[in-house]
């Protein structure tokens, strides 16, 4: 079951780095070219004037993404350990309750997955589209529905192979 629990978390992480990194190049890309079209409008005093339309609308939405997907690829690094409170614990003990609180952002995936998808839903049912682009919004809070779930699996994965089977996790703060 343990290594079961890691080899899916393993891939699961691979596909939120994947998503974020797309998601990162494509902010890039888009940031890139229109402040590249910007300049070069500038130069030619008018003369060309390429625009790249909804630019600030495709960054945030972007951004949503590759954040999302970040905090799920990475989730079993977040805790930041206090030192004065568990340096006289017990390895095994520190491992469990880390494990404990990754139950908290299992919660919060589970948490913003329902919303998001009640989002999409009710963005769907009612035409809802964006202010720039005039993109439908349900795909977009689809999107961001299942990166939330993904960020609720991990979470779970490494809450039960931290509570249950005590394997340490990367935390931050140096331990």
């Amino acid at each position: 079951m343990q290594a079961f629990l890691e080899r899916a978390s393993r891939w699961l992480a691979l596909v939120c780095r994947v998503v974020a990194g797309l998601a990162l190049v494509g902010l890039l890309a888009v940031t890139i070219a229109d402040v590249g079209t910007r300049y070069l409008y500038r130069l030619t005093e008018g003369a060309i004037a390429l625009r790249v339309t909804g630019s600030v609308e495709l960054v945030s939405y972007l951004m949503l993404c590759s954040l999302l997907a970040a905090m799920a690829a990475n989730v079993e690094k977040s805790q930041v350990v206090v030192e004065a409170f568990s340096h006289g614990l017990a390895p095994a003990l520190k491992h469990r309750l880390h494990g404990l609180y990754l139950l908290g952002f299992a919660a919060l995936g589970l948490v913003l997955f329902l919303g998001l998808l009640d989002s999409a839903v009710a963005a769907t049912r009612h035409g809802e589209i964006t202010q720039d682009l005039r993109l439908p919004m349900g795909p977009i809070y689809q999107v961001a529905a299942a990166l939330s779930l993904l960020l609720g699996v991990r979470s779970l994965i490494h809450a039960l192979l931290g509570a249950v089977f005590g394997v340490a996790q990367e935390v931050s703060g140096g331990e």
